[in-house]
């Protein structure tokens, strides 16, 4: 866990169990029949995923129990309202949900002011980003977000941007164990600003990806885990996980050249 405490809320985080998918499957056939046992072994099954989400946000947060129990508490909502009917791993339905709960709670609880108006369109938004990637597994363009608020794409990038979490400019951007990188170093650094056009690109070339590559990348790179483990979730050898993540990410690769 690196810099993580062994404990946090009391929970020995090295005695966490990790649910199997068949395991995960049985357990929301007994929940869907009423077992409420079975939503709590879910919930113990699944704090390594709030976990794996928590560390993205070590030096945004002073108490990481809080953020925790907040991500917990997106977790819980995840678990009551997924089915198995939408065909996707729980950790990609949950994952969203998990992290919009954690943001909210930074952003009400922000030192920046921003206009209701702004923060309406925001939490809109999000409720529209959530409603969507539970049917098709994946977030709608700003575009298409825009078209259901009737508002502009600038708008809905403007509340987006507007809402996120500020960070220091003293925030390390590289560190080889020698000299140290920080932000304020890059900032008038040209090659560091994210040309607006490849962003777009990119979302539609990942829009392009089949199903099991969007999946194998979001399980790889947004929650972390092992290439191994990804083999294991989808009954795949571990080399038929790294050959379809390297073909995904060459794809994604010539969109940006």
């Amino acid at each position: 866990m690196g810099k993580y405490k062994v404990e946090i809320s009391g929970i020995n985080t090295y005695s966490l169990v990790v649910l199997s998918s068949n395991e995960m499957k049985n357990l929301f056939l007994k929940l869907k029949g009423g077992d409420l046992f079975a939503r709590d072994l879910l919930i113990e099954g699944n704090l390594r995923l709030v976990l794996s989400i928590l560390k993205r946000f070590y030096n945004k947060c002073d108490n990481l129990d809080d953020l925790f129990q907040i991500g917990c508490v997106g977790l819980i909502k995840a678990i009551d309202n997924f089915d198995l009917s939408y065909n996707v791993q729980f950790s990609t339905y949950a994952v969203p949900m998990i992290l919009g709960e954690i943001k909210r709670y930074l952003r009400d609880n922000s030192s920046i002011r921003v206009s209701r108006s702004v923060k309406d369109i925001f939490h809109k938004s999000l409720k529209i980003i959530e409603e969507y990637y539970t049917i098709h597994g994946y977030e709608p363009s700003f575009e298409y977000i825009a078209e259901e608020l009737g508002v502009s794409e600038f708008e809905v990038g403007n509340a987006m941007n507007a809402m996120k979490e500020p960070i220091s400019m003293y925030e390390t951007v590289y560190n080889d164990g020698g000299d140290t990188i920080y932000l304020y170093d890059q900032i008038e650094d040209k090659k560091t600003l994210i040309d607006i056009s490849n962003k777009f690109s990119l979302e539609n070339a990942i829009d392009e990806l089949n199903e099991r590559e969007k999946f194998i990348l979001d399980q790889r790179y947004v929650i972390g885990k092992t290439q191994m483990e990804v083999a294991d979730e989808l009954d795949i050898s571990q080399a038929q996980v790294s050959r379809l993540e390297k073909k995904a990410i060459k794809e994604l690769k010539k969109v940006l050249k």
